[in-house]
């Protein structure tokens, strides 16, 4: 089955060369295309969309604005000719992220991140075991995988689009969204306590209302993740 994708854009020769870009790779299927947020809605309630590309800054609402506003979004890849709104808009969990003028290799690059976090969720799903919690993860970093024992985790650390993780004797840093690691790591002992800071809460030393300390790490607490963290800590 292939993958069916919306592509939104204000200039009509962007969308073609996404179109282009597309028709090169068997597995993708373009079902529309259109040049504003309110038809891509439009689109959205009528058609089954997997995979959308959207552009940031649009007449009337930005791209970015759009998935702020729209429930149950498909995956999404941002085109845009501005670097500015890369941070924002990858705290909307998007796949990718990708510049103007976009060759067809970091298009590719795109979809084929997009094909590997589908794979991810539907060996979760399709696991025998998919109850049990595993007792570590692999990652990446360069050419190299690392089998990676969750209870050895320290903190792990957003940095743009990578993440760090914080072990006793190493960092790993690979190329993922602290958003997906937080749902790969649910049910264990992490707890997202920032915006950038995921921590092993068996690791904590002492904690106060503005940061916790793991050893001789400092950790700050995001005021939007303050409350659900101090009933949490009361806890333990």
């Amino acid at each position: 089955m292939k993958t069916r994708c919306l592509i939104v854009d204000d200039e009509p020769l962007a969308i073609r060369l996404i179109e282009k870009h597309a028709s090169q790779i068997e597995s993708l299927e373009v079902v529309a295309t259109c040049n504003s947020a309110l038809k891509a809605f439009e689109i959205l309630n009528k058609e089954h969309i997997d995979l959308l590309f959207i552009d940031i800054k649009m007449p009337n609402m930005t791209g970015i604005e759009f998935l702020q506003n729209i429930k149950n979004a498909p995956k999404t890849i941002f085109t845009t000719a501005y670097r500015d709104y890369a941070v924002e808009s990858y705290e909307l969990e998007i796949v990718d992220y990708l510049l103007k003028p976009i060759t067809f290799t970091r298009f590719f690059k795109a979809v084929e991140k997009y094909f590997r976090e589908q794979d991810s969720a539907k060996q979760k799903i399709n696991s025998p075991n998919a109850t049990e919690q595993p007792s570590y993860i692999v990652v990446k970093e360069s050419n190299k995988n690392h089998k990676v024992i969750l209870k050895d985790i320290i903190y792990i650390e957003s940095i743009k689009d990578y993440i760090k993780i914080h072990l006793a004797d190493k960092e790993i840093t690979t190329k993922y969204k602290i958003g997906n690691i937080e749902n790969e790591l649910s049910g264990n002992t992490f707890l997202r306590v920032h915006r950038s800071f995921i921590i092993n809460t068996n690791k904590i030393s002492t904690f106060s209302t503005h940061e916790i300390e793991i050893g001789k790490h400092a950790i700050p607490i995001g005021a939007s993740y303050k409350e659900k963290i101090m009933a949490f800590l009361k806890m333990i």
